[in-house]
């Protein structure tokens, strides 16, 4: 038997991707991890959300849909009581982009002081403003892709303001969506786009138009990050999470059998 030369030998060593067609096969794609839930069960999750509240808001105060984008650009790394305590008298005085404009950046700085990243984030509201006279009218764009084209507008917060401002089904996934969507196995992801996308794909359009502000108010006075509070919790029952911190309670809330939602 012959010995292979050293380049056959190497060739040898290495496994060689299939062709077809002189083409190099395409790797297959790697699967996002599913839900752990069945469609019955997601479905009660957020039938029961929706009895705890029925109404639920968000915590950023704002007055139209261009006080809630400024407030939620302002958002970022804070908390919304403080933005509040910050916008409250600037919204009093500046609730359109050509009130903010006139105010300027500097007079501006003086009112959100308290809040984090002021100063980027005077400079963004500013140049957000401009953006908003020169390319859309002095009006909120309802278009996610438009949106995000303006000054320290990201997807979340563009997500935030079709859903609050113009009643999209969309999904903003901030840490408290992101923690539950892990944690519990509701919608597991390694990026907040992939979260956003599962629970998309998952939560019952019925529900889609308040499940935003019911994950995370959950998430903020329940499933906490630290210690969440399982026996406070409306589905800890169906909750798949693996270390509750307590045992499983009554449902806080009235049961619907489960083949009901099938």
């Amino acid at each position: 038997m012959s010995i292979p030369k050293a380049k056959d030998r190497e060739s040898l060593k290495k496994p060689q991707p299939a062709k077809a067609n002189g083409a190099v096969r395409a790797k297959p794609r790697v699967r996002r991890p599913k839900t752990l839930y069945t469609p019955a069960e997601i479905h009660e999750i957020f039938r029961r959300f929706s009895v705890q509240r029925p109404e639920p808001k968000g915590e950023l105060e704002h007055v139209n849909a261009f006080t809630l984008l400024v407030a939620v650009v302002l958002s970022a790394q804070a908390t919304d009581a403080g933005v509040n305590k910050a916008t409250r008298p600037l919204f009093a005085i500046a609730d359109t982009p050509e009130k903010m404009l006139a105010l300027g950046e500097e007079k501006l700085g003086e009112y959100i002081r308290t809040i984090g990243l002021w100063r980027a984030k005077a400079k963004n509201v500013i140049a957000l403003c401009e953006a908003l006279i020169r390319d859309h009218g002095g009006k909120v764009p309802d278009d996610r892709e438009e949106l995000v084209k303006l000054p320290g507008v990201g997807r979340k917060t563009a997500n935030v303001v079709l859903n609050m401002a113009f009643g999209q089904h969309t999904m903003a996934v901030d840490t408290h969506i992101f923690r539950i969507g892990n944690r519990i196995g509701l919608a597991p992801g390694k990026t907040p786009e992939q979260v956003e996308a599962e629970l998309v794909r998952i939560i019952p359009q019925e529900y889609m138009r308040h499940a935003h502000h019911w994950l995370i108010l959950h998430g903020r006075y329940v499933c906490k990050a630290r210690k969440p509070e399982c026996e406070k919790c409306v589905i800890a029952d169906l909750c798949k999470y693996k270390d509750k911190t307590t045992s499983i309670p009554a449902p806080l809330v009235p049961i619907e059998p489960l083949e009901a939602a099938q």
